[in-house]
């Protein structure tokens, strides 16, 4: 019996469309330093701080975690922003260069020459203004991305 010849590179099996790629997971780009940080933590709203710091993983792949200042510190290209760990009301997040940062972001309060500020009281208020957050991580790593 006959078989029929294959072109070569054939399989039989169809092609599927290219996969876009995943960014890379967050859990993958977390700092063990960073972890072992808010282990140590006894704060009221550290859960709170700990979706923080998932957000703005997650925002953008560029960005890197340390601790700096005694306090985690997100990066791209420079400093983006810190905890403030002594604000116990709400999570307050200190942009270093926030008067920078291009576009209009309601979210970023002050009125210094360079500082912002950016506070979640509850896990509701951040799922509310998560994208505002990721808005402004993505904005600062796309303009020094240039």
């Amino acid at each position: 019996m006959a078989t029929k010849k294959r072109p070569s590179g054939a399989t039989g099996r169809k092609k599927s469309a290219p996969r876009a790629r995943k960014p890379a997971a967050v859990s993958s780009r977390r700092n063990p330093a960073v972890d072992a940080w808010f282990n140590r933590l006894d704060h009221p709203l550290a859960a709170l701080m700990l979706r923080v710091r998932r957000v703005i993983l997650a925002s953008d792949s560029r960005v890197a975690e340390s601790i700096k200042w005694s306090t985690p510190t997100f990066s791209y290209n420079g400093d983006i922003a810190s905890f403030v760990p002594k604000a116990k009301t709400s999570v307050s997040l200190m942009f270093h260069r926030g008067s920078e940062i291009p576009g209009k972001h309601p979210r970023l309060e002050g009125d210094s020459r360079l500082v912002r500020t950016m506070r979640f009281a509850s896990a509701e208020e951040l799922k509310k203004y998560a994208p505002d957050l990721e808005k402004v991580i993505t904005a600062w790593c796309d303009r020094r991305s240039k």
